[in-house]
């Protein structure tokens, strides 16, 4: 039985247009590197660019909507498939050399400002010996995020993410007879909380601009942008 040239080319036709449908379905490929750090932040220590790198990749594989390459883990990986080479696994079990996957984009950061202690408040009221005080105090951090083309070396993506954390006490002191005290409470939100939030919106971002590109969440981030730009210009003199 002969088959018709119709159906064959109807078979082509479906054979590449699901080729196509599957490549622009797959899930971005990235590896993250590590952070850098330009600021004189008192909480960088030489481990803290892996810790941070560590921490958007879980970020970005919780999400489930990359491929992530795990580059610092890659020697490990790599001693496991020589092992196997070596003739003391059994074959059947053994991976194959020459099946690692490489990284189509490299995400790239680097901590560009850190302030503790960036703005203050306190207040305070006093009735009859005995004084109520309250204060704040806030922290600030900005990351400077690009996101680079492994096979051509172009930027495609960049991006400044800020966070702030934010601390309160308050306060009671008097005396009575002659006899004072004082008791002070406070809630703290660490510098560490901060970090997270900000590689939380790392991942958000890169979720929305290489994965989902819908139009809302690319408006946000415009609005976003130019209120952050606008912000800070306006907190600088510049020489006309």
């Amino acid at each position: 039985m002969q088959i018709s040239r119709q159906v064959i080319l109807s078979f082509i036709t479906f054979t590449l247009l699901s080729s196509v449908s599957f490549a622009a379905s797959e899930k971005p490929r990235i590896a993250v590197m590590r952070f850098t750090n330009s600021t004189n932040a008192h909480w960088w220590r030489s481990g803290t660019g892996s810790e941070l790198s560590d921490m958007l990749t879980n970020e970005l594989a919780s999400s489930k909507k990359f491929r992530l390459v795990e580059r610092r883990e890659i020697e490990s990986v790599v001693s496991e498939l020589k092992f196997g080479e070596s003739g003391l696994v059994d074959p059947s079990t053994k991976s194959r050399l020459g099946k690692i996957k490489g990284a189509k984009y490299l995400v790239m950061a680097t901590v560009s400002s850190f302030e503790e202690g960036s703005e203050k408040s306190g207040k305070g009221i006093s009735f009859m010996g005995f004084g109520l005080d309250a204060s704040s105090a806030k922290a600030y951090i900005a990351v400077d995020l690009k996101v680079v083309d492994v096979e051509t070396s172009e930027v495609i993506e960049t991006r400044t993410i800020e966070g702030k954390s934010e601390s309160s006490s308050k306060g009671i002191s008097g005396s009575i007879m002659g006899v004072g005290g004082r008791t002070k409470s406070e809630q703290k939100t660490p510098v560490g909380k901060a970090i997270r939030a900000c590689v939380i919106n790392i991942a958000e971002y890169l979720e929305c601009t290489m994965v989902d590109k819908s139009e809302e969440c690319l408006a946000q981030y415009a609005v976003s942008e130019k209120k952050r730009r606008d912000k800070t210009k306006s907190s600088i003199s510049l020489d006309e």
